[in-house]
């Protein structure tokens, strides 16, 4: 009898192990199907987005959402189809339900300071930009957000100082260079109102509206506001040089050689202007203050290669061929895409008989020349 039940209990063990067995067995293919399934959504979801079918994207999420509730990744990515619709609340929602079950789950925070962003509410937006740049690896984007939250809540040294750092981690990041470029153009402007407003008529307004009409290529203009500067303060230094580009800008040598010989008075070692008026004895071939000008320009390394071109010319006017050669060779090591370089070089060459010399130079000036790359350093001294 009790062998029976012995052998019965062994029985009953058996048909319970093979009972959860088979059970095993039923509930792995449909945990691997569901597996599948959720997948499948997924990629279905991501293929809507890209071809900016969100309502789609957004049906997909929520179905592989209803297989697993709690699903990471698809709560992420419907937040972001809400917030493309802008649908900002939604979205906010569910990247909480996220950051509920993991404070750093990769981008979330950028996502949601994006929406906060949004709803125009700077301080929870801020708040999730810094915790996103608090990870190792955060969104690419996150600094420039965090700038136009700072710049939208008026905190301007925090924007630029965000918008800076942003063109330090990738210095083509053209939206952040526009941005500073815009709070820069912004600031500058209320300067300026702010100095009208203080005296229309003042030294300073002139002498900055001469430097922006300087800039704008409006020389009369630029001409006018540095003299009504000067006669405010007829003492006041780098004028008379300013004045002097303006005309030189307009071919204007006369009044230009006029304004930087005041310059001089100025300040004689001063390189750019020594360079100017370097140009211009060697156009009227004043060769010996030529020389003089140059040699100070040179001294103060205002711009080597029109320095050397201008020397060489000097040589050559006073017939020192060797020495024109020398500077021109100079000249063109400094800037060997420039034709008036090979061009003279040439000449030189065809007055010291050195026919192929010439010849090669000469090929070289027509090859420049053809292929449009005359763009000489130093038409303007200045540059």
């Amino acid at each position: 009898m009790n062998s029976e039940r012995a052998n019965c209990g062994i029985s009953d063990c058996r048909w319970l192990w093979n009972g959860w067995l088979l059970a095993a067995l039923l509930i792995l293919p449909l945990a691997v199907c569901a597996q599948s399934d959720l997948n499948s959504l997924l990629g279905k979801a991501r293929e809507a987005e890209k071809n900016g079918d969100f309502a789609a994207a957004e049906q997909n999420y929520q179905q592989a959402l209803q297989l697993e509730p709690g699903n990471a990744e698809a709560l992420k990515r419907l937040g972001v189809v809400e917030q493309t619709e802008l649908k900002f609340r939604e979205s906010i929602v569910h990247f909480e339900m996220v950051l509920s079950h993991n404070a750093n789950y990769p981008e979330v925070n950028f996502f949601l300071g994006a929406s906060y962003l949004g709803l125009d509410d700077l301080g929870n937006a801020i708040q999730s930009f810094q915790k996103e740049l608090a990870r190792q690896k955060p969104h690419p984007r996150c600094r420039y957000y965090l700038g136009l939250a700072y710049e939208s809540s008026g905190q301007m040294d925090d924007a630029i100082s965000q918008f800076n750092k942003a063109i330090m981690e990738n210095p083509k990041d053209a939206d952040s260079l526009y941005q500073l470029a815009r709070i820069y153009k912004n600031a500058s402007l209320e300067a300026i109102e702010r100095l009208r407003a203080l005296d229309p008529d003042s030294f300073q307004l002139h002498m900055l509206q001469g430097e922006l009409d300087s800039e704008g290529e409006k020389y009369l203009e630029d001409i006018k506001e540095y003299q009504a500067a000067l006669a405010k303060q007829p003492g006041a230094t780098g004028i008379h040089f300013a004045i002097g580009v303006a005309h030189w800008a307009q071919h204007q040598i006369g009044p230009a050689k006029q304004e930087f010989l005041e310059a001089l008075k100025e300040n004689p070692s001063d390189a750019l202007t020594n360079l100017y008026l370097g140009d211009i004895a060697v156009s009227d071939r004043e060769y010996d203050d030529a020389m003089r000008y140059l040699k100070i320009a040179q001294e103060g390394q205002a711009d080597p290669f029109r320095i050397h071109l201008l020397l060489g010319k000097c040589y050559r006017g006073l017939r020192e061929f060797e020495k024109a050669k020398v500077e021109f060779r100079a000249a063109i090591e400094t800037s060997p895409d420039v034709p008036e370089a090979h061009y003279l070089m040439a000449q030189v060459y065809k007055e010291l008989k050195d026919a192929q010399g010439s010849e090669k130079e000469f090929a070289e000036f027509q090859r420049l020349s053809k292929v449009g790359s005359e763009k000489t350093p130093g038409d303007n001294p200045q540059n």
